[in-house]
């Protein structure tokens, strides 16, 4: 008996150990070697991007939240359609909303100038979504390397897996459970809209039907976008009234006037458990950005394909 404890002992020993390896096959200096201009790289053109149009560091945030939520962050939301595979551009939560692709492209393009046939999509997605987030005036982290790319995509995952604009507040939180992150983290991440613009198709229900809303915000909402479906469904408004360009706390500030753009982020303001969340971001930005600086490595940490599997795109749009 006392062999067959000591055995069992070590084989969980093996396996909290096996666990804890499989968690840390990612690292800040993945590519210090191999790839020493990687970050210097990326910044520049992501810096690029942003001085010709602002609105692209909220794009690129938003892809590496998409491509995290749908089988992990392994660069398969970049990936175009194939006579194999039907990609996850095309899903509901991505099609005529997703952009940023082409300056993943760029990005590519000059880091495999550096160094060629090293550093994923997946990883270069990573990095521009921390230097997005950075160069429009908020927090920045250590961003932890060593994915590789998926071979395929899938749009019925991504239908499935990303959280809808209708979404209530305990389908969020158990989306986010469901991926290990905390409800903190929920509130955390979705403070990602205090940059951005949402469609008229994503926030008229909101707009005319809901009472949870300020009055005056909703009619300045409803004069860009008509309340017959069809009928200016990709007119665009800021998720943050107040600087939408401009990484802050603001976001939360409107949640709490009831100036939440989209049902899905009212929801976190509305009664419920989160609203001291709320409140807590609303006056004090540090807290928030730590806190988003965390949970958006913990996303990172989503079921990333390492070691062997997977591979190292040359073009992120298509697999080798």
């Amino acid at each position: 008996m006392a062999s067959l404890c000591s055995s069992s002992m070590i084989s969980l020993a093996l396996l909290v150990l096996a666990l804890g390896n499989a968690n840390a096959t990612l690292y800040t200096n993945f590519y210090s070697s191999s790839c020493p201009k990687l970050f210097h790289t990326v910044k520049g053109t992501v810096e690029s991007a942003i001085s010709k149009e602002a609105r692209m560091g909220a794009s690129l945030l938003r892809l590496f939240f998409h491509d995290c939520f749908v089988n992990g962050c392994d660069g398969s939301i970049l990936l175009d359609d194939t006579s194999s595979f039907t990609g996850e551009k095309n899903a509901g939560p991505n099609r005529n909303s997703a952009r940023g692709f082409g300056v993943i492209d760029k990005i590519k393009s000059a880091v495999e100038e550096v160094c060629p046939g090293v550093v994923s999509c997946a990883d270069i997605l990573a990095i521009a979504a921390r230097d997005s987030v950075a160069i429009l005036g908020g927090p920045t982290w250590d961003v932890k390397l060593g994915r590789r790319d998926a071979r395929t995509a899938s749009q019925s995952a991504a239908n499935n897996g990303i959280p809808r604009p209708t979404s209530n507040l305990n389908q969020l939180i158990s989306r986010f459970n469901a991926l290990r992150l905390s409800t903190k983290d929920l509130v955390a991440l979705s403070g990602g809209h205090t940059i951005g613009q949402a469609r008229c198709t994503n926030f008229r229900a909101r707009i005319y039907n809901e009472t949870n809303i300020d009055s005056s915000f909703a009619r300045l909402r409803q004069s860009t976008c008509p309340r017959a479906t069809g009928s200016g469904d990709n007119n665009l408004a800021p998720l943050d009234l107040a600087t939408p360009t401009f990484f802050d706390n603001h976001y939360f500030k409107n949640l709490i006037q009831k100036k939440g753009l989209i049902h899905s982020d009212q929801q976190l303001f509305n009664g419920g458990s989160t609203d001291s969340i709320v409140r807590t971001y609303s006056t004090n930005p540090a807290s928030f950005f730590a806190d988003f600086s965390t949970a958006m490595i913990k996303m990172g940490d989503i079921s990333p394909l390492t070691g062997s599997r997977g591979e190292i795109r040359k073009n992120c749009r298509r697999v080798n």
